[in-house]
């Protein structure tokens, strides 16, 4: 699917089917999907036309990457976040020029990217663009790649595009590039995370070889060493891409595997949301991981890191297999928790899922060691100490304040300790019905159907006798019913913004359930809710 679910979303919307057993069939599904399931990547698909050409679905993905260019000549989702989306596919497709075997049908879409590039998105400064990860990795080695196909062009290509070489964003440099690839080159031991960008560093990772499934969760990293390599040197990795590939048809998702991150955020969130949920033991099994040494990683090929660690804790303790949240010390830093050791930058939401793991044990076992309560008092008051002055969270793992703001206060509503965190939720809920839009939405760029589910998650814990909040609630759970059939933006932090859409449909499957129960008067422990219609909920 192109899009977050918009098809599940339409079916559950418009049919009698409860949202309960929507949730079921999901859950369901959890087992069946390897690798879960994530939206196509421009950029991931721009890699693979550039540098695997031989892998089968070669011209979907160049159609993929025309059909989906912009009108003012980008790709991807407004603002800086369309500048790696827009030099990978503009590199794609300049690939297939240079090679010669195209016609002129893509000068146009090529110069449209140029332009684009040129007159607006290398004209920011570095330091207002995203901090998406590895973006000054990512910059100057597609800035120089396109430059190098530029002055290679011959006949008419040559002729019809501009082939000025395009520009560094001011402020930002090559110099971290070349390092990290020297590196590379010369095998030092790097941080595990940077097998995620294999296809930019000009080498092969360290532990490739045959029973390597993928190369840093990343189908463009994948193909870029079985490039070099050749198929027979990794058939585990082939095979994977192959699927991708198919189930894609042609164009390829980004982050993928995301097993554990998938299974570990539905779960939590809609067994959060009340769901009666039953998981495969497979599913169950997959996370346990995170109970031992460093806990967990997001899926193969990637390291370890405390967000996963902590959902998939969190979901394991509420759905009956509670388990000591040890591994998350390794994690502990003098600023809170961090992502991974070495992490440039702050994650509120890591933080925020790190209280809810420690807070699920401390509930559990009140007796625990005093370590562990005094990481609840600590994280209740980093989280709170970094809530914006508006009453929102902005976090530098997804372009939404809705999404950050929800993992917060649903944190510090259940587990948050203090009159400082009680009163962050509710200046968090003053913020979200102060920003609803007029049609009953919530989002940053346009209303989307997932960032209304996270805003109505704030507004949940708000009490049922304040009624300007009960009326926000019942026109955002009219919102989900009226824009099901809608495409859903990636709005989640990787090398561009992505969708992983199984996430998001339980995200939005938990915010219809308990905006269901709230319009209708049910207790909120009723397990079983159907979807209320638009009516009902107004």
């Amino acid at each position: 699917m192109s899009d977050c679910g918009t098809r599940f979303l339409a079916d559950a919307a418009t049919t009698t089917e409860p949202v309960a057993d929507a949730a079921r069939e999901l859950v369901a599904g959890l087992g069946l999907r390897p690798w879960g399931e994530v939206a196509a990547s421009v950029y991931e698909t721009g890699r693979l036309v550039a540098v695997a050409p031989w892998l089968t679905g070669h011209h979907q993905r160049i159609a993929f990457l025309v059909r989906t260019q912009r009108p003012d000549g980008a790709w991807g989702p407004p603002e800086g976040y369309a500048l790696v989306p827009t030099l990978s596919a503009t590199d794609g497709l300049l690939a297939v020029l240079s090679d010669g075997r195209a016609g002129t049908e893509l000068l146009a879409p090529v110069a449209r990217g140029l332009r684009a590039l040129v007159e607006t998105l290398l004209r920011a400064d570095a330091r207002t663009l995203p901090d998406t990860p590895a973006l000054d990795l990512i910059v100057p080695a597609l800035v120089d790649t396109i430059n190098g196909r530029l002055a290679g062009l011959k006949g008419a290509a040559a002729d019809r595009l501009d082939r000025a070489p395009l520009p560094l964003p001011a402020g930002l440099n090559r110099d971290r590039l070349r390092a990290v690839r020297s590196a590379v080159a010369a095998g030092a031991a790097l941080p595990p995370k940077l097998a995620h960008f294999y296809e930019i560093l000009d080498a092969a990772p360290p532990d490739a070889g045959p029973t390597l499934t993928a190369v840093g969760a990343s189908p463009a990293a994948t193909a870029a060493w079985l490039s070099v390599a050749g198929p027979a040197a990794g058939p585990a990795a082939y095979a994977f891409l192959r699927a991708l590939i198919r189930d894609g048809g042609g164009p390829v998702p980004c982050p993928a595997p995301i097993t554990v991150f998938e299974r570990a955020w539905v779960l939590s969130g809609l067994h959060r949301a009340g769901f009666t949920v039953d998981p495969p033991d497979s599913v169950l099994e997959s996370l346990t991981a995170a109970t031992t040494g460093h806990g967990i990683a997001t899926g193969d090929g990637l390291p370890t890191d405390a967000d996963t660690t902590a959902v998939s804790l969190d979901a394991l303790a509420r759905l009956g297999r509670p388990a000591d949240p040890a591994s998350l010390w390794a994690y502990e830093t003098a600023d809170g928790f961090c992502t991974w050791p070495g992490e440039d930058g702050f994650s509120v939401t890591t933080n925020a899922h790190v209280l809810d793991a420690f807070g699920q044990y401390v509930s559990r076992y009140p007796d625990a060691d005093g370590r562990y309560h005094r990481a609840v008092d600590r994280l209740s008051a980093v989280l709170t100490g970094r809530q914006r002055a508006d009453g929102a969270w902005q976090d530098r793992w997804h372009a939404s304040p809705l999404y950050a703001t929800a993992c917060c206060v649903l944190a510090l509503a259940e587990f948050g300790r203090g009159a400082a965190a009680a009163e962050a939720v509710d200046r968090a809920a003053a913020w979200v019905l102060d920003s609803q839009r007029a049609d009953g939405s919530w989002g940053r760029w346009d209303g989307t159907a997932e960032e209304t589910a996270y805003a109505l998650q704030v507004l949940l814990t708000v009490p049922t006798t304040v009624p300007r909040v009960d009326a926000a609630v019942a026109r955002g759970h009219a919102y989900l019913h009226e824009s099901a059939a809608r495409q859903h933006p990636p709005l989640w932090y990787g090398k561009e913004l992505y969708c992983p859409t199984v996430i998001v449909r339980a995200t939005v499957l938990a915010a219809c359930r308990l905006a269901g129960i709230r319009a209708s008067g049910v207790d909120r422990s009723v397990v079983d809710c159907g979807y209320q219609s638009t009516k009902t909920a107004t």
